[in-house]
C-alpha cells in the first residue's frame, strides 16, 4: 500500500518496530499531541533499543527509493549513542530514530513507556506523559522555543492528577530545570483559573 501520509508512514513505522520486536517509544511532539494537545509536526520522534545486528534489518524495512536511509549512519548511532532518520520524500515526513542512552533516565523512560492511542485506529508504545515534558523542559533549556513549554503544558493538563509529580520534581533537579517545571506549572494553573473565571 503506498504511504500517502503522515499517518502512513507511522503505522509503516510501528508495524515495523514490532514485526522486528524492536523495544521503541514513541517521543516528541508525536507523543505530546497524543497525551497533550495536537499541533502539526513532519517529524517522527522514536527511541529505539537497537543493536548493531539489528540496523540492517531495521533500515531494509525502509527501501529505496521510498525512503531515504543508511545503514552507515545507523550504525554510527548505535556506537556513539545519537540518532539516525528515515526520510520519506514523497510526503516530506522523517522518522528520527533516537539511539536509547545508558543513563539511569533513559533507562527509567523505556521501563516507564506506556500503550497509548497515538492517533485514530493506531495503538503504539509512547513516553510516559511524566518523561515526555522532563525531555522536552530540557529541549526548552537548550533552545529557549515555546513550543516546548506549551506542549509541556498541554499533557500536565490533559493528564492532571495521573501526573507523577514527584517523579518530575526528581528529574528536573537533576537536570537543573526545576524552574522551566515551575512556569509549566503555573502556565497550567492560571488556564484552569480562567476557565474557572469565565465557563
Amino acid at each position: 500500500m503506498p504511504l500517502t501520509t503522515q499517518l502512513d508512514v507511522l503505522c509503516f513505522t510501528i508495524d515495523v518496530l514490532e514485526r522486528l520486536e524492536i523495544p521503541y517509544m514513541v517521543c516528541g511532539s508525536m507523543a505530546a499531541g497524543a497525551l497533550g494537545e495536537p499541533r502539526m509536526t513532519l517529524d517522527i520522534d522514536v527511541v529505539v533499543q537497537l543493536s548493531v545486528s539489528n540496523a540492517e534489518r531495521l533500515c531494509a524495512e525502509f527501501p529505496s527509493p521510498e525512503f531515504y536511509v543508511s545503514v552507515a549512519a545507523a550504525r554510527d548511532a548505535i556506537r556513539f549513542g545519537k540518532q539516525f532518520n528515515a526520510i520519506h520524500p514523497e510526503t516530506g515526513n522523517k522518522v528520527d530514530f533516537m539511539i536509547l542512552g545508558r543513563d539511569p533516565w533513559s533507562r527509567a523512560q523505556l521501563e516507564r513507556r506506556c500503550r497509548v492511542t497515538l492517533v485514530p485506529s493506531l495503538d503504539g508504545y509512547s513516553s510516559s506523559p511524566e518523561d515526555i515534558i522532563i525531555s522536552k523542559m530540557r529541549y526548552y533549556r537548550e533552545g529557549q522555543s515555546d513550543k516546548h513549554l506549551r506542549d509541556s503544558a498541554g499533557v500536565l493538563a490533559r493528564q492532571g492528577d495521573r501526573i507523577d509529580r514527584a517523579y518530575i520534581e526528581h528529574w528536573a533537579t537533576e537536570f537543573g530545570v526545576s524552574d522551566v517545571w515551575q512556569a509549566i506549572v503555573q502556565r497550567v494553573d492560571t488556564a484552569m483559573a480562567g476557565r474557572a473565571t469565565h465557563p
